[in-house]
């Protein structure tokens, strides 16, 4: 019986999980079923890195905050500063505020002195 060679559908499928996975060392590279596993290990991973991500940058913006706070020596704490700013309806989210503690420090020590009174 003669050899049939295959169609140029599975070399393309197989060619595009190579570039995919061109940056990974070893077999990870290199074997088309290391290659599939790994891409389905790196696609997983991206997913709750993304999420991670976002709390990474919300802890970075709570202690900006905070150490702003306790450098003015402000009578609060990151947590009662917040209370009160949702009380007294100052809607500045924490990007803003961290922001804010940043470049212009005063700013938010005049905006803790207006929540107090």
């Amino acid at each position: 019986m003669t050899r049939i060679r295959r169609g140029y559908i599975a070399r393309r499928r197989r060619t595009k999980l190579r570039l995919f996975a061109s940056s990974f060392r070893g077999a990870h590279s290199r074997l088309t079923r290391t290659i599939t596993q790994q891409k389905i290990r790196a696609l997983a991973s991206v997913h709750y890195d993304r999420d991670r991500k976002k709390r990474d940058v919300r802890r970075l913006w709570i202690t900006r905050i905070n150490a702003v706070i306790r450098r003015n020596r402000v009578s609060y704490i990151y947590s009662r500063l917040l209370y009160n700013l949702y009380k007294g309806q100052l809607l500045l989210n924490r990007k803003i505020l961290a922001q804010i503690a940043i470049s212009n420090s005063n700013c938010l020590y005049m905006i803790s002195n207006e929540i107090i009174k």
